[in-house]
């Protein structure tokens, strides 16, 4: 069932990125000015009034719209309590629903790369520099993947709420300990009920787009669960929407997954080397204004 439906998701995805790259010239109607942005690249100065006007009115149609979804499916979550693997597949649905719909009102064309990539039973890692990437992971990760996010997601309106309906993780990340056996837990539960994980291994969202150091915890997932790691590489998405800004830019963005990555025989003694290992790999994949400083 799930492979049915992963490709059924997969062949929707090349259709919408089609649709998206025929329709983004309307972005670009609109005359504007290219500027230097802080972070050296050229971008369109979209700051004027219509445009911000524009963009809040996005916003709030975003917000509405994931209201009702929410309010649709935390019934549905309810209803389920009893079967935490159902929480989880409906909790995807829902994603699939919701992100996908939300980036069509915000209105950013999206291309994929990779698209054959997407819908291994594997651990997704992505980059994280603003709040557009949560709504591409909901849409494009497969159905049956858990998630695992800070604690704190708890109190995120509306989305935090229904992520803990939805059965996903949780971990504290101010308890090394607690973090360690909620790790543990995930691996457990991915093992058990053959599912698939996402996670964010830069721990935090990066202020300027540039990628910054990952954590260990996603290789103690794969030494844990044995899963390949494919990792889903994020462009566009801080210029797009910058982090404390409520202006949303019609930038272009690219969602690119790279071949799985095998764990099978990876040892313990190697954590770090294997961190700095696809640390090196997004970089290189990534344009040289998100790389990492010297």
């Amino acid at each position: 069932m799930v492979n049915t439906e992963g490709g059924v998701l997969l062949r929707h995805r090349r259709f919408e990125s089609l649709l998206n790259t025929r329709s983004s010239p309307s972005v670009e109607e609109t005359p504007k000015v290219a500027v230097k942005d802080g972070l050296g690249e050229t971008t369109r100065n979209d700051d004027g009034w219509v445009s911000a006007i524009i963009s809040w009115i996005r916003i709030v149609t975003c917000f509405v719209s994931m209201m009702v979804t929410t309010f649709v499916w935390a019934i549905i979550m309810i209803m389920l309590i009893p079967w935490p693997y159902e929480r989880i597949r409906q909790g995807n649905i829902y994603g699939h629903v919701t992100g996908r719909m939300l980036m069509w009102i915000l209105g950013n064309p999206v291309e994929i790369e990779g698209a054959e990539y997407s819908n291994e039973r594997a651990i997704y890692i992505s980059n994280h520099a603003s709040p557009i990437d949560i709504f591409l992971i909901m849409w494009l990760t497969p159905t049956g993947t858990v998630g695992i996010a800070k604690k704190e997601i708890i109190w995120y309106p509306l989305f935090g709420q229904l992520y803990v309906l939805a059965n996903h993780l949780r971990i504290d990340r101010s308890n090394p300990t607690a973090a360690i056996e909620s790790m543990k837990e995930a691996a457990r539960a991915v093992l058990k009920n053959n599912l698939s994980l996402i996670i964010f291994p830069e721990g935090t969202r990066s202020k300027n787009g540039r990628l910054l150091p990952f954590k260990k915890g996603f290789v103690h997932l794969a030494l844990q669960s044995r899963l390949p790691i494919v990792p889903m590489v994020l462009t566009g998405t801080h210029l797009a929407w910058r982090k404390g800004s409520l202006h949303v830019r019609p930038t272009p963005l690219t969602v690119k997954y790279l071949p799985p990555i095998s764990t099978e025989n990876w040892k313990v003694d190697k954590i770090d080397d294997y961190v700095t290992m696809i640390h090196n790999m997004y970089a290189e994949h990534l344009p040289v204004t998100q790389r990492p400083l010297p």
